[in-house]
């Protein structure tokens, strides 16, 4: 019995163990078990189409899935399901396609046309719906133009009308004589259906119709002759037969713009493509029919405005047409499919791209999402589902459409159970276009591997208010675990769905609800979760929010009418409920333009304002007050007050300078705040000379003109004027340009560029070059080849006006080959080569800056802070940002209520190597003070609290505003022309402090340095040029010139005075008597003029003869030793068997080269330092980064001065300017004339030798310093290149001096290379503002360096090249001669 009992015992512990087994299986099974998603999607969606009437049709519609059942496809016509079951017309086959057996058509019965949609459907799984597509059905055929008899000259084109419906275009078909014509370049039709026959022949001749046919009934138009006949050669007048009209596509298609003119002489056809000459490129932009345009593949770029340019040897003629691309909708972000639990709350991301911008709806299995309080649509295209509940599963779809097209994509949501884990990882996706993600923020809940925890205690509600509620509770009574996390769930009364939010940190224990109703009542519960999952909830705790005072409501009935342009009426009626009497009425109004919102107190229910801006939008609310205060605001009402004339010109306004016979005018509209409407067009008054004013107009959004047929070397004036529909306002000041005499030669291909230099860095080549040497062949640019080991590898072509161009993102210690060739319209010159390897990594030249002194970052906690987010930088001025960020640690209130504190840091990465700054602060912004104007900065911020740091945050980046240039012009050299002595070229650099974009400078000169300013001469420079041309100067008299530069903010400050003195004569081969000086002119003893000549006077009668006699002794005993220095060294040879040896190679060497082969004479190797402008000799270190500036050359005959509309607001300015140059030109100088000095000095025949031409003139020396001869021999012609040193970048070739060539052209020259081959102790600084030609032919001019020694003819002295000097030797013996005028210098200024 015993035994019977304790087997029995036994076999019930067994059961009950394996019980338990199962159980726990099962619930691991059914925690572990997720739900895939279900591919399903459309394999084809219906497109548009136009159907035939009664013939038959079809939508395809077909969708794929992996459900045991397929999908059923169902049909929606205009948005409602279509009933088809005793259809015996239209049907749905076995694939999903919509079949229509024959279309029915007609002008009362349309049931076929519209627009269908096809929906798929699995049962117990969901709906997805396809997109959209038009069923359009042809019309009947209708002609609204047929052809009519025309005449045709031969040569000529002619257009045989034929207009029919726009959908029937398509089936339109052309025959000639009753016999089909073949379309060609030459026969086009265009889009309207119509026929062109361009440079017609006698073969064109015949009967033409059109048909319009394959639409059912082919319908056939009238027939008519054309005639051909001969040209006459009587001049006709020139006008269009067809223009362009303005046409919207979709891209990748293609468009037809016709234009098509007529006239004697035959016109040329051309387009413009916004201000640009639109070529012919690749097939896919092409000119047909003698002068339509047919452009294929659209894309965005293609936009814009298109004109027709027909001209002739007579006049010129335009038409514009505005083309539209518009790109179909396109998913820039897909929906995701996503796992989530009940109550949690997701977003299903859309991000749509498309011309025009797309517009976004959802769709829950096929029904339109409606949006409520729980469905919302957040930043434009997201839709967030709040409190998810089991019946919110299904597809979400979002469909996007525009003009273009619309598209669609679909998502799948699965709510899983509470006890299932939502997946670490994704599973494979819905469809290969579809994204899978589980929720952010989501717990995923496991099977318990351990007890959880008990409810949370004592719920409360510690604070109510009208929208929302803040609940604390206390920790579990049995927590079993350290970290708790908290979830709050909540939802309003009398609805199930529930909604949670989560707390933000372990052990927190209060949480604020937010966006709640006001007076309505909500259940609230608590769930802790510790390490092995979600625990018990609390108690539902009811809870209502409070009402909201017994305010006013809106005000109804807000109207707003602008009288005048200045003014606005509003009205309004009294609140239907005003919970009281109604005491006052607040009126807001926002300037649209401004964005800031002003307010004024109103008593009554209408007011008038006044003061407000011209054709500006205003939006307007009213708040009524009772004695609660302020009430509802009614909605915005927006008006916009009347448009008036402009009160402001044109801006920018430009002139270039075409060719002999055309100018192009550029504008830009006048400033918003002085158009006062919509610019309808743009009158230009042009004149030749002092004549009668013409007018032309353009439309409103044609920004420039072109001016033809005016006649070669005329001066014409112009000004422009914009027009609204209420009258023309203001014009610009004239501004005057003049015609080339002659035309360039574009007959064939430019010659070679006549240098080439590359400087090499790390990853980028500097490269630089001067024009090709004839300047008479038309260059519209350079093209710029380069590649390792081949130049074929990248081309860039830049403009003709430039000179240098940095090609960056290159391998480093790479060698490249660059090739340069100039090119026109005929095509590429022939090429010029240069090689360059880019440094090394480890080069000097990197910048090692940031690796070496990166911001120290400590190393965080193993609970490091989290970063600050929301990093934003508002540019408050031109030196202030105010950076703003967020902290998540913090409560929701965003309170700093303990002792962390927050590290801003900021930088500039110009310079590169830059410090970073940083400060310390305790609130959540910081206004950053002290910064650069027209700077890029970038900020982040990390906070600090105790010992744990947080990271770094994101970087948030402000560029400060523009401000007026802080600094003057810098470097200005004054310069005179060659063979026109009454013309001057100044140069300069841009200020170091522009502060902005400089936007143009103005040229002060006057002869009295101390004349108030607005009795200075002023010439306005437009945009970046940095020289300038001013003629008719009077001649032997001194000028002073000061610059200033400008940006969009203002003027900057001026540059100090710079002197010059103009020559005494009109001889072509005398250049400047007096040369530019940096120095500010110092006063004379009256305090009005400063020494007009750096010469000493000449001595009057009666004055100090003793220091007459002090000079006299000192000069003679300075020549003497002189004399007696260079006989010494002349004389010396060297005894040492080194100096031996190098003089013999020297002597074999250079000999040769001095006596036979003056070409392969080495010039030195000179480097420009660009911040202070001086050539250097290469043997001392060049700077590591120069700076070259670009200068852009116009290639006008004549350096134009254009008029500054901004800055010559007298009209009498011209001729003020003329009369001030007469009035200087009379008047006799009183300056005694500067004696004639004859400089000569000993020279050694193998060191220095004669070279009439190759001193260099027009440059500018700080002071009075000796200036060394070239050391190259008579008629050298010696090319700049040869044996170049690879660092000579910049360096600018040699002027040839071969002969005296006599230089016609008023080009501003080339400045050329100040060459010397010893190591001179005091070498000239030389000043230059670009290293290119600005004149039509640019040749270049001779030009010398002040004050240089002459030097005697010195042939015979080659043949002595026995002597060889040290170069320490001639530094020690100049040296003292620098010494000696020391000592004559403090002898002649001794009292």
């Amino acid at each position: 019995m015993a035994e019977r009992g304790a087997l029995s015992l036994l076999s019930l512990l067994c059961l009950t163990f394996l019980y338990t087994e199962t159980t726990a299986a099962k619930h691991v099974d059914k925690g572990s078990a997720v739900q895939p998603f279900s591919p399903f999607w459309f394999t084809v969606e219906p497109q548009d189409t136009l159907a035939i009437r009664g013939n038959s049709a079809f939508l395809n519609c077909s969708a794929h899935s992996d459900a045991a059942t397929p999908a059923h496809i169902e049909w929606k016509k205009d948005g409602t399901f279509m009933s088809l079951v005793s259809d015996e017309r239209r049907k749905i086959l076995p694939d999903g396609t919509l079949f229509f057996s024959h279309v029915v058509h007609s002008k009362h019965n349309k049931p076929d046309e519209g627009t269908y949609q096809c929906v798929a459907t699995i049962e117990n799984l969901g709906s997805i719906s396809s997109r959209t597509a038009r069923l359009s059905v042809a019309g009947m055929p209708r002609f609204a133009s047929q052809p009519l008899p025309a005449t045709a000259r031969l040569g000529d084109s002619q257009v045989m009308a034929c207009e029919v419906n726009s959908d029937l275009v398509a089936f339109i078909r052309w025959e000639k004589d009753r016999q089909p014509l073949d379309l060609s370049t030459r026969l086009i039709q265009l889009p309207s259906g119509a026929l062109v026959i361009s440079n017609a022949s006698e073969t064109d001749a015949g009967t033409y119709r059109c048909l319009v046919e394959n639409v059912g009934s082919s319908k056939l138009s009238d027939e008519a002759e054309l005639q051909t006949v001969p040209e006459t050669g009587e001049e006709r007048k020139l006008e269009f037969l067809v223009q362009p009209v303005s046409v919207t596509k979709v891209t990748d298609a293609s468009v037809l713009l016709p234009c098509v003119a007529t006239g004697y002489p035959a016109p040329r056809i051309s387009w413009m493509f916004g201000d640009k000459l639109l070529e012919e490129s690749d097939g896919r932009v092409e000119v047909l029919g003698g002068g339509s345009l047919q452009i294929s593949n659209l894309t965005e770029a293609d936009a814009g405005i298109y004109t027709c340019v027909a001209d002739n040897s007579n006049t010129t003629i335009e038409a514009q047409a505005q083309l539209t691309v518009q790109v179909p909708p396109q998913f820039v972000k897909r929906p995701a499919n996503v796992y989530a639990h009940e109550s949690m709350d997701i977003v299903f991301e859309c991000d749509v791209s498309g011309s025009p911008a797309p517009t976004v709806k959802w769709v829950k299995n096929g029904d339109a999402v409606i949006p409520s309080d729980y469905f919302k649509i957040i930043e434009d295209h997201n839709l967030q589902i709040l409190g998810l509940v089991k019946s919110d599963e299904g597809f979400y779809q979002c469909l996007a459409e525009n003009d273009a097209g619309n598209i669609q994509s679909s998502a799948q949501l699965i709510i899983l159970d509470p006890v299932v884990a939502l997946p670490s990882f994704p599973p494979p996706s819905l469809t290969p276009n579809t994204t899978d993600h589980v929720t952010p923020g989501s717990r995923g809940v496991g099977s318990p591997a351990g007890p959880t925890s008990s409810a949370p205690r004592d719920v409360v509600a510690s604070l109510v208010s009208t929208r929302f509620i803040k609940l604390t509770w206390r920790q579990p009574a049995e927590p079993h675990g350290d970290e708790l996390t908290y979830s709050i769930f909540y939802s309003q009364e009398g609805t199930s769905r529930e909604r949670v939010v989560n707390t933000s940190r372990p052990g927190e224990m209060q949480v604020t609800i937010q966006n709640l109703m006001p007076d309505t009542k909500y259940r609230f519960r608590v769930v802790a979760h510790n390490s092995n999952g979600q625990g018990e909830s609390s108690a539902a705790l009811k809870v209502a929010t409070q009402a909201e005072v017994q305010v006013p409501g809106p005000a109804p009935n807000l109207q707003a009418v602008s009288n005048t342009p200045t003014s606005v009426s509003l009205s309004w009626d009294k609140p239907l409920t005003g919970n009281g009497e109604i005491l006052s009425y607040k009126l807001y109004y926002t300037d649209k333009s401004v964005g800031k919102e002003q307010d004024i107190d109103v008593d009554g229910q209408s007011y008038s304002m006044a003061g407000l801006k011209k054709n500006t939008e205003y939006s307007f609310r009213v708040v009524a007050n009772n004695r609660h205060g302020p009430g509802v605001s009614t909605e915005d009402v927006v008006v916009r007050t009347l448009s008036d004339v402009p009160s402001a010109p044109p801006q920018n306004l430009t002139i270039e300078v075409q060719n002999s016979k055309s100018i192009m005018l550029r504008w830009q509209p006048p400033p918003l705040s002085g158009q006062n409407g919509k610019i309808t067009g743009y009158k230009i008054r042009y004149r030749k000379g002092s004549r009668r004013s013409e007018s032309e107009t353009t439309e409103g959004t044609q920004l420039y003109k072109l001016m033809d047929g005016l006649e070669h070397g005329t001066e014409y004036s112009f000004r422009v004027s914009a027009m609204t529909v209420n009258g023309t306002g203001p014009a610009t000041e004239w501004m005057t340009a003049e015609t080339f005499e002659s035309d360039l030669d574009e007959s064939r291909v430019p010659d070679q560029p006549s240098s080439l230099h590359v400087r090499p860095l790390v990853n980028s080549i500097v490269v630089s070059w001067t024009p090709p040497e004839n300047q008479d062949i038309m260059v519209r640019g350079y093209a710029i080849g380069y590649g390792i080991g081949s130049p074929h590898a990248q081309t860039i072509k830049v403009d003709y006006k430039q000179r240098y161009f940095t090609i960056e993102n290159l391998d480093p210690s790479s060698h490249y080959v660059i090739t340069l060739k100039a090119f026109n319209n005929v095509g590429e010159g022939i090429p010029v080569y240069e090689s360059a390897v880019t440094r090394a990594q480890s080069d000097p030249d990197v910048d090692l800056y940031d690796l070496l002194h990166a911001p120290y970052t400590p190393v965080p906690d193993p609970l490091p802070m989290m970063p600050p987010v929301g990093v934003q930088a508002s540019v408050l001025s031109h030196d202030t940002i105010k950076v703003t960020w967020a902290d998540n640690s913090l409560p929701k209130s965003q309170k700093v209520t303990d002792n962390r504190y927050y590290t801003v840091r900021w930088k500039t990465n110009i310079p590169a190597n830059t410090k970073m700054k940083m400060v310390n602060t305790t609130n959540l912004s910081y206004t950053v003070p002290d910064l650069k104007p027209n700077t890029l900065y970038e900020f982040s911020v990390m906070v600090t609290k105790g010992r744990r740091i947080s990271t770094w945050s994101m970087t948030a980046q402000g560029t400060t505003f523009e401000t007026t240039p802080s600094s003057a012009p810098k470097d200005v050299t004054v310069v005179s022309k060659e063979n026109k002595p009454r013309t001057i070229i100044v140069n300069w650099q841009p200020p170091s402090e522009a502060n902005g974009k400089i936007t143009g400078y103005i040229i002060y000169y006057s002869t009295d340095v101390n004349a108030v300013v607005h009795d200075w001469v002023i010439e306005p420079v437009v945009g970046n040029r940095l020289t300038h041309q001013i003629q008719e100067l009077t001649l032997d008299t001194t000028y002073y010139f000061k610059i200033q530069a400008r940006n969009s903010k203002g003027m900057g400050p001026m540059s100090e005075p710079v002197q010059f003195r103009t020559p005494k004569t009109e001889s072509s081969d005398k250049m400047a008597n007096d040369q530019a000086s940096n120095l500010t002119p110092k006063m004379g003893p009256s305090g009005n003029q400063p020494p007009r000549d750096p010469v000493p006077p000449r001595i009057k009668d009666g004055e100090n003869h003793i220091l007459v006699i002090v000079i006299i002794i000192s000069v003679g005993a300075f020549t003497i030793i002189v004399v007696v220095v260079g006989a010494f060294l002349c004389t010396r040879r060297t005894t040492s068997h080194q100096k031996k040896k190098r003089a013999a190679s020297k002597s074999s060497n250079g000999s040769h080269k001095y006596k036979g082969n003056s070409k392969d004479l080495k010039p030195p190797d000179l480097w420009i330092h660009h911040e202070r402008l001086e050539l250097k000799p290469m043997d001392k270190s060049p700077e590591p980064n120069p700076v070259m500036t670009e200068t852009p050359i116009p290639r006008t005959s004549q350096d134009i001065t254009p008029a500054d509309s901004g800055l010559e607001s007298n009209p009498h300015l011209q001729q003020r300017r003329n009369s001030y140059r007469e009035s200087v030109r009379n008047t006799p100088s009183s300056e005694p004339a500067p004696p004639a000095t004859a400089s000569s000095q000993a020279s050694c025949p193998s060191e220095i030798l004669a070279d009439p031409e190759g001193s260099y003139h027009g440059s500018t020396t700080t002071e009075e310093e000796p200036s060394y001869s070239s050391n190259l021999p008579p008629l050298r012609s010696a090319h700049p290149h040869a044996h170049a040193h690879p660092l000579k970048s910049f360096a600018v070739p040699a002027i040839p001096a071969s002969s005296h060539p006599s230089y016609e052209s008023p080009a501003l020259p080339s400045t050329p290379l100040l060459t010397q081959t010893g190591p001179p102790t005091h070498p000239h600084v030389v000043k230059t503002a670009s290293i290119g030609t600005l004149g039509r032919t640019r040749t270049p001019m001779v030009v010398t360096v002040p004050n240089a020694p002459d030097v005697p003819e010195t042939s015979k002295m080659l043949e002595d090249v026995d002597s060889s000097y040290e170069p320490d030797e001639l530094t020690e013996e100049m040296a003292h001669l620098e010494g000696l005028m020391k000592d004559l210098n403090a002898i002649t200024t001794a009292p």
